[in-house]
Protein backbone atom coordinates (compact mmCIF):
# COMPACT_ATOMS: atom_id res chain seq x y z
CA UNK A 1 0.00 0.00 0.00
CA UNK A 2 1.22 3.30 -1.03
CA UNK A 3 0.33 6.95 0.59
CA UNK A 4 -1.60 7.62 -2.59
CA UNK A 5 -3.85 5.01 -1.27
CA UNK A 6 -4.23 5.16 1.99
CA UNK A 7 -8.26 5.55 2.87
CA UNK A 8 -9.49 8.40 4.50
CA UNK A 9 -10.45 6.40 7.81
CA UNK A 10 -7.43 4.39 9.01
CA UNK A 11 -6.91 1.71 11.38
CA UNK A 12 -4.17 1.54 13.65
CA UNK A 13 -2.98 -2.15 12.33
CA UNK A 14 -2.90 -0.20 9.07
CA UNK A 15 -1.00 2.76 10.10
CA UNK A 16 1.63 0.12 12.21
CA UNK A 17 2.47 -1.15 8.41
CA UNK A 18 3.13 2.24 7.17
CA UNK A 19 4.99 3.98 9.71
CA UNK A 20 8.18 3.65 7.67
CA UNK A 21 6.62 4.95 4.59
CA UNK A 22 8.91 8.27 4.06
CA UNK A 23 6.14 10.15 2.34
CA UNK A 24 3.37 9.67 5.61
CA UNK A 25 3.51 12.04 8.54
CA UNK A 26 1.68 11.26 11.38
CA UNK A 27 0.31 14.38 13.05
CA UNK A 28 -0.38 14.33 16.60
CA UNK A 29 -2.37 16.79 18.15
CA UNK A 30 -2.32 15.51 21.66
CA UNK A 31 -2.68 18.11 25.07
CA UNK A 32 1.25 18.52 25.48
CA UNK A 33 1.57 16.64 28.62
CA UNK A 34 -0.14 13.16 26.86
CA UNK A 35 2.35 13.70 23.60
CA UNK A 36 5.14 14.04 26.38
CA UNK A 37 3.83 10.60 28.02
CA UNK A 38 3.24 8.73 24.99
CA UNK A 39 2.37 9.03 21.21
CA UNK A 40 3.32 6.92 18.08
CA UNK A 41 7.21 7.03 17.16
CA UNK A 42 7.98 9.54 14.68
CA UNK A 43 4.62 11.23 14.99
CA UNK A 44 4.94 15.37 14.86
CA UNK A 45 2.72 17.68 17.81
CA UNK A 46 1.22 20.03 16.47
CA UNK A 47 -0.69 22.53 19.00
CA UNK A 48 -4.47 22.94 18.14
CA UNK A 49 -4.16 26.71 19.09
CA UNK A 50 -1.74 27.15 15.98
CA UNK A 51 -4.28 25.93 13.17
CA UNK A 52 -7.15 28.11 14.45
CA UNK A 53 -7.91 31.91 14.56
CA UNK A 54 -9.90 34.05 16.95
CA UNK A 55 -11.12 37.48 17.02
CA UNK A 56 -12.86 37.67 20.00
CA UNK A 57 -15.98 36.78 20.47
CA UNK A 58 -15.58 34.42 17.18
CA UNK A 59 -13.42 31.93 17.94
CA UNK A 60 -12.26 28.65 15.36
CA UNK A 61 -11.45 31.00 12.47
CA UNK A 62 -9.77 29.48 9.61
CA UNK A 63 -6.20 30.64 9.98
CA UNK A 64 -3.89 32.46 7.40
CA UNK A 65 -2.80 30.66 4.84
CA UNK A 66 0.72 31.94 5.30
CA UNK A 67 1.09 31.05 9.13
CA UNK A 68 -1.06 27.54 7.69
CA UNK A 69 1.59 26.78 5.61
CA UNK A 70 4.67 27.67 7.49
CA UNK A 71 3.01 25.71 10.84
CA UNK A 72 2.89 22.64 8.79
CA UNK A 73 6.08 22.91 6.97
CA UNK A 74 7.95 23.52 9.86
CA UNK A 75 6.79 20.48 11.42
CA UNK A 76 8.10 18.45 8.18
CA UNK A 77 5.25 18.50 5.99
CA UNK A 78 5.81 18.81 2.43
CA UNK A 79 3.94 19.16 -0.76
CA UNK A 80 3.60 15.51 -1.65
CA UNK A 81 3.45 13.99 2.51
CA UNK A 82 0.04 12.00 3.36
CA UNK A 83 -0.53 13.17 6.37
CA UNK A 84 -2.50 10.68 9.05
CA UNK A 85 -3.94 13.50 11.76
CA UNK A 86 -4.36 11.91 15.44
CA UNK A 87 -5.22 12.92 19.18
CA UNK A 88 -6.34 12.00 22.66
CA UNK A 89 -10.09 13.24 22.26
CA UNK A 90 -11.71 11.16 19.84
CA UNK A 91 -10.83 12.75 16.74
CA UNK A 92 -12.38 16.56 16.82
CA UNK A 93 -8.51 18.07 16.75
CA UNK A 94 -7.50 15.99 14.44
CA UNK A 95 -10.44 16.29 12.04
CA UNK A 96 -10.40 19.84 12.34
CA UNK A 97 -6.76 19.77 10.90
CA UNK A 98 -8.29 17.47 7.96
CA UNK A 99 -11.22 19.74 6.86
CA UNK A 100 -8.94 22.85 7.72
CA UNK A 101 -6.55 21.10 5.03
CA UNK A 102 -9.42 20.56 2.39
CA UNK A 103 -10.15 24.08 2.98
CA UNK A 104 -7.35 25.22 1.42
CA UNK A 105 -7.48 22.29 -1.07
CA UNK A 106 -4.87 19.80 0.79
CA UNK A 107 -6.93 16.23 0.29
CA UNK A 108 -3.80 13.92 0.85
CA UNK A 109 -4.87 13.06 4.47
CA UNK A 110 -6.95 10.30 7.04
CA UNK A 111 -7.87 10.12 10.34
CA UNK A 112 -6.65 7.38 12.56
CA UNK A 113 -9.56 5.85 13.79
CA UNK A 114 -9.91 6.17 17.43
CA UNK A 115 -7.01 8.46 17.72
CA UNK A 116 -4.18 7.56 20.48
CA UNK A 117 -7.01 6.48 22.92
CA UNK A 118 -6.85 3.08 20.45
CA UNK A 119 -3.56 3.08 19.86
CA UNK A 120 -2.31 2.57 23.38
CA UNK A 121 -5.48 1.22 24.96
CA UNK A 122 -4.88 -1.82 22.38
CA UNK A 123 -1.46 -2.22 22.52
CA UNK A 124 0.35 -0.69 19.82
CA UNK A 125 3.61 0.27 20.27
CA UNK A 126 4.50 4.27 21.82
CA UNK A 127 7.65 6.20 21.82
CA UNK A 128 8.69 9.40 24.46
CA UNK A 129 11.19 10.22 21.81
CA UNK A 130 10.85 14.06 20.81
CA UNK A 131 11.20 14.87 17.14
CA UNK A 132 13.56 17.22 15.60
CA UNK A 133 12.08 16.93 11.83
CA UNK A 134 14.08 18.78 8.59
CA UNK A 135 11.56 21.29 7.60
CA UNK A 136 8.99 20.81 4.51
CA UNK A 137 7.94 22.68 1.61
CA UNK A 138 4.26 22.73 2.83
CA UNK A 139 2.23 25.40 0.95
CA UNK A 140 -1.34 26.44 0.18
CA UNK A 141 -2.78 29.79 -0.73
CA UNK A 142 -6.34 29.69 -1.89
CA UNK A 143 -9.20 28.65 -0.58
CA UNK A 144 -11.66 25.97 -1.32
CA UNK A 145 -15.10 27.72 -0.68
CA UNK A 146 -16.75 24.48 -1.68
CA UNK A 147 -16.79 23.08 2.04
CA UNK A 148 -16.29 26.42 3.64
CA UNK A 149 -20.08 27.84 5.37
CA UNK A 150 -20.23 31.30 6.65
CA UNK A 151 -22.54 33.35 8.24
CA UNK A 152 -23.62 35.09 4.93
CA UNK A 153 -23.67 31.86 3.10
CA UNK A 154 -26.12 30.15 5.74
CA UNK A 155 -28.38 32.80 5.87
CA UNK A 156 -28.84 32.76 2.38
CA UNK A 157 -29.99 29.02 2.24
CA UNK A 158 -31.66 28.84 5.69
CA UNK A 159 -34.83 27.98 3.72
CA UNK A 160 -33.37 25.89 1.01
CA UNK A 161 -34.95 22.52 0.42
CA UNK A 162 -31.71 20.96 -0.05
CA UNK A 163 -29.60 22.23 2.43
CA UNK A 164 -29.39 20.70 6.03
CA UNK A 165 -27.98 21.93 9.20
CA UNK A 166 -26.03 19.58 11.58
CA UNK A 167 -25.88 20.74 15.18
CA UNK A 168 -22.99 18.52 16.68
CA UNK A 169 -22.89 20.47 20.22
CA UNK A 170 -24.62 18.56 23.25
CA UNK A 171 -28.33 19.24 24.01
CA UNK A 172 -27.74 21.61 26.53
CA UNK A 173 -26.22 23.84 23.82
CA UNK A 174 -28.65 22.91 20.98
CA UNK A 175 -31.68 23.91 23.39
CA UNK A 176 -29.92 26.73 24.68
CA UNK A 177 -30.38 25.69 28.30
CA UNK A 178 -26.29 26.51 28.20
CA UNK A 179 -24.69 29.12 26.21
CA UNK A 180 -21.48 30.01 25.37
CA UNK A 181 -22.17 33.30 23.03
CA UNK A 182 -24.42 36.30 23.61
CA UNK A 183 -27.44 33.84 23.35
CA UNK A 184 -28.34 30.67 23.28
CA UNK A 185 -30.32 28.03 20.91
CA UNK A 186 -29.58 27.22 17.82
CA UNK A 187 -29.59 27.98 14.09
CA UNK A 188 -33.03 27.91 12.85
CA UNK A 189 -33.98 24.24 11.48
CA UNK A 190 -30.74 22.66 12.27
CA UNK A 191 -30.54 19.33 13.27
CA UNK A 192 -29.35 17.90 16.67
CA UNK A 193 -26.45 15.48 16.26
CA UNK A 194 -24.15 15.67 19.01
CA UNK A 195 -20.63 14.76 17.65
CA UNK A 196 -20.25 11.98 20.35
CA UNK A 197 -22.60 9.82 19.06
CA UNK A 198 -20.74 9.22 16.12
CA UNK A 199 -18.19 7.19 18.29
CA UNK A 200 -17.98 3.63 19.63
CA UNK A 201 -17.34 3.22 23.28
CA UNK A 202 -16.79 -0.16 23.22
CA UNK A 203 -13.89 0.20 20.52
CA UNK A 204 -11.74 2.46 22.15
CA UNK A 205 -13.65 5.70 20.72
CA UNK A 206 -13.45 4.92 16.97
CA UNK A 207 -16.31 5.65 14.43
CA UNK A 208 -19.39 3.67 14.67
CA UNK A 209 -19.71 1.10 11.79
CA UNK A 210 -21.18 2.58 8.69
CA UNK A 211 -24.43 0.66 9.13
CA UNK A 212 -24.89 2.08 12.35
CA UNK A 213 -24.04 5.73 10.84
CA UNK A 214 -26.16 5.63 7.92
CA UNK A 215 -29.35 4.17 9.97
CA UNK A 216 -28.73 7.30 12.19
CA UNK A 217 -28.20 9.53 9.45
CA UNK A 218 -31.72 8.59 7.20
CA UNK A 219 -33.79 9.02 10.93
CA UNK A 220 -32.78 12.47 11.30
CA UNK A 221 -33.03 13.13 7.45
CA UNK A 222 -29.68 14.41 6.80
CA UNK A 223 -29.20 11.82 3.49
CA UNK A 224 -26.43 12.34 0.89
CA UNK A 225 -28.14 14.14 -1.39
CA UNK A 226 -28.37 17.32 0.54
CA UNK A 227 -25.93 19.65 1.33
CA UNK A 228 -24.80 18.92 4.91
CA UNK A 229 -23.52 21.94 6.43
CA UNK A 230 -21.70 20.95 10.16
CA UNK A 231 -21.25 23.43 12.87
CA UNK A 232 -20.38 23.40 16.43
CA UNK A 233 -19.51 25.80 19.02
CA UNK A 234 -16.06 26.80 17.12
CA UNK A 235 -16.45 23.75 14.41
CA UNK A 236 -13.65 21.40 16.18
CA UNK A 237 -16.45 18.80 17.49
CA UNK A 238 -18.60 19.40 14.24
CA UNK A 239 -15.07 18.58 11.98
CA UNK A 240 -15.22 15.02 13.26
CA UNK A 241 -19.05 15.03 11.46
CA UNK A 242 -17.55 16.64 8.35
CA UNK A 243 -14.72 13.65 8.28
CA UNK A 244 -17.38 10.99 9.37
CA UNK A 245 -19.85 12.10 6.02
CA UNK A 246 -17.32 11.91 4.38
CA UNK A 247 -15.83 8.97 4.63
CA UNK A 248 -19.49 7.54 4.15
CA UNK A 249 -19.39 9.04 0.73
CA UNK A 250 -21.10 12.67 1.53
CA UNK A 251 -19.50 14.61 -1.70
CA UNK A 252 -22.02 17.85 -0.56
CA UNK A 253 -20.36 18.97 2.80
CA UNK A 254 -19.05 22.45 4.55
CA UNK A 255 -18.22 22.91 7.80
CA UNK A 256 -19.24 26.43 9.54
CA UNK A 257 -15.77 28.26 10.86
CA UNK A 258 -16.76 29.82 13.80
CA UNK A 259 -19.85 28.22 14.23
CA UNK A 260 -22.10 29.35 17.44
CA UNK A 261 -19.29 31.74 18.29
CA UNK A 262 -20.18 33.58 15.67
CA UNK A 263 -23.44 32.60 14.88
CA UNK A 264 -24.61 33.35 18.61
CA UNK A 265 -22.94 36.56 19.19
CA UNK A 266 -24.14 38.36 15.55
CA UNK A 267 -26.94 40.47 16.49
CA UNK A 268 -29.14 40.02 13.92
CA UNK A 269 -29.03 36.19 13.43
CA UNK A 270 -32.33 34.00 13.63
CA UNK A 271 -32.09 31.44 16.63
CA UNK A 272 -34.20 28.67 17.93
Amino acid sequence: MTSTNLPLIIECDELLGQLDNPDILVIDLSKPEVWKQAHIAGAAHLNYGSIVRTEKPCMGLLPDAGIFSRTLAAIGVSKDTHIIACDDEGGGKAARLLWTLEAFGYTRYSLLNGGLMAWVDEGYPVSREERSPAPGNFSVSERNETVIAERAYIQQHLDDAGTRLLDARSTPEYTGARAFAARGGHIPGAIHYDWIELMDHTRHGRLHGEDKLRQVLSGKRLDSDKEIICYCQTHHRSALSFIALKSLGYTKLRGYPGSWSDWGNAGDTPIE
